[in-house]
């Protein structure tokens, strides 16, 4: 179950818009940081999404996505307006369509397709009202849902909730976070024609009572099972705690948030902001990817982990700017299934599998390491950015960031592997133990 939060310009230290996401999905689910280039297209072409097929556009966007390996959306990306967005499965009174978009659909769609927040949100609400809903969300393990999202960029954000095709939504005023329930109640700035008429018709509005998006369309049993209050309530509790001062930094924490990296991964929950599988029905899902949107007005930093975990994990810059391609073929994305060593997130994941097991070791020898250079990478940053660095430059540093984090993963591993292992809940062994067999981990160092 995924979390995506936003910080407005009054809530952040410098003024600008951060977009923040955990993408939750199953634990061995490959979840591919991608580069796609501006593309143009002859007329009555067709855009083939995950399910579905639709009218291509004459010309989109530059994007940069965090896609499943088998899904044509994304759980969230960023394109070259300084455009992000994240989106959450959420669980409804309507029923869900076998076929139709993914919400992960319409993230691409609008990521390639619009410049502002507002024209996402515009061009979301009118694609569910035309095709809705629908498709299987799951890759091992059928999930069928509607979506809450968040649209920002430099100025702008806004909360887009849905029950298939109805739907209500309201601008961020400082700080919002959304998880996998409803959180808009009665007070919205746009919705869906004829919303309250239809949930009376419905029997959701009772006689007398004030429209309640919320109370009227959540479904209460699997909202319930998704841990999503507790959650929401903890990234809105931090985001609040540091109104005023938020930047991408504080938004990584909270994207790592345990409570605190005292409490290890095996006694982690579905309540966790930064989740851990486990054996367990109640802890299916695992943050695959995490994912923060610097957008400062004339350049945004993407960062990215392109990894599992954002607690053993380090977020990488990247950049995209209107009119400039990018170099992307250093990345390793390898779209594999299985253990592959051109793959970033089997690289990663290496680490992760030895970091959940060793976790004592893991956070008293390698998280200060990992941090120490995340937050030079941050500086380097902010020093480019002040200097008035050439575009061509700032994708040399991520390059160079990203080649960094396949030599520091090969240190790290070694030090970890001569780690002893934690005691750790069995449950959460046999799952991950499981997991290796099936994935054909390498191990060796």
């Amino acid at each position: 179950m995924c979390d995506t939060l936003v910080a407005t310009g009054k809530a952040t230290v410098d003024g600008t818009v951060i977009l923040a996401k955990n993408s939750d999905r199953e634990a061995n689910e490959v979840q591919i940081l991608s580069y796609y280039p501006q593309r143009s297209y002859n007329e009555n072409e067709e855009c083939k999404c995950t399910y579905i097929t639709i009218p291509q556009v004459k010309h989109t966007n530059r994007i940069l996505i965090s896609r499943p390996f088998w899904m044509w959306g994304c759980e969230m990306g960023a394109n070259e307006h300084g455009l992000a967005i994240g989106n959450e499965a959420v669980f409804t009174k309507e029923p869900v369509e076998k076929r139709g978009l993914l919400g992960m659909d319409l993230i691409r769609l609008c990521l390639e397709r619009c410049k502002t927040a507002y024209e996402a949100l515009m061009l979301t609400t009118e694609l569910i009202e035309k095709y809705g809903q629908g498709g299987d969300g799951g890759y091992k393990h059928s999930l069928f849902y509607h979506n809450s999202f968040i649209f920002a960029d430099p100025i702008d954000a806004y909360v887009l909730e849905t029950a298939n095709k109805h739907w209500v939504a309201i601008k961020v005023d400082g700080v919002r976070s959304i998880s996998n329930g409803l959180t808009i109640e009665e007070d919205y700035d746009f919705s869906s024609k004829g919303i309250e008429d239809y949930a009376r018709k419905k029997g959701y509005l009772r006689k007398g009572e004030n429209f309640n998006f919320k109370k009227a369309f959540s479904d209460s049993f699997y909202t319930y099972f998704s841990r999503c209050k507790t959650r929401q309530n903890r990234s809105m509790y931090l985001l609040n705690k540091y109104k005023g001062s938020i930047n991408p930094e504080i938004m990584m924490e909270i994207l790592r948030d345990h409570s605190n990296l005292e409490i290890d991964p095996s006694k982690t929950d579905m309540s966790s902001i930064c989740m851990h599988a486990s054996l367990l029905p109640t802890r299916p899902s695992q943050s695959v990817s995490s994912f923060v949107a610097h957008l400062r007005k004339d350049l945004p930093t993407i960062w990215a982990t392109g990894s599992s975990a954002p607690c053993t994990s380090l977020f990488i810059p990247f950049y995209l700017k209107e009119g400039e391609e990018i170099d992307f073929s250093y990345f390793l994305s390898a779209e594999s299934e299985k253990f592959d060593d051109n793959c970033y997130w089997w690289v990663h994941e290496k680490l992760h599998r030895q970091a959940i097991f060793k976790w004592d070791y893991f956070k008293k020898e390698i998280y200060p390491e990992i941090k120490k250079q995340e937050l030079l990478l941050i500086e380097k940053d902010n020093k480019l950015y002040s200097q008035n660095t050439t575009f061509k430059d700032f994708n040399l540093f991520s390059k160079e960031a990203f080649l960094q984090s396949i030599e520091n993963h090969k240190i790290w591993l070694d030090k970890i592997y001569l780690a002893s292992k934690n005691k750790v809940n069995p449950f959460f062994s046999i799952f991950w133990k499981g997991l290796e067999k099936k994935d054909k981990i390498n191990n060796n160092r």
